[in-house]
């Protein structure tokens, strides 16, 4: 059996992680979540370190009890 080499691009990874299109798909699939969450809820994407991040959260104190209650954006992760 060969044995295969493989070395990943660390940098490259790096940018990848942080381009604009990974944004773009982060900040629709957030989108994608918050839609199934229903009124109240929000979201955000920032750059880190090491990639970018997307996040969704309750805005609004009824949105907020109800995550409370029912996992609502655990489970529109889903």
């Amino acid at each position: 059996m060969a044995k295969n080499l493989f070395k990943l691009n660390r940098s490259g990874v790096a940018a990848m992680m942080k381009s604009p299109e990974m944004q773009a798909i982060l900040t629709e699939k957030a989108d994608q979540v918050k839609q199934r969450c229903g009124p109240g809820y929000g979201q955000d994407i920032h750059v880190g370190k090491n990639r970018a991040n997307a996040m969704v959260f309750a805005e609004t104190y009824e949105a907020k009890r109800d995550n409370m209650k029912n996992n609502t954006i655990l489970k529109a992760v889903r």
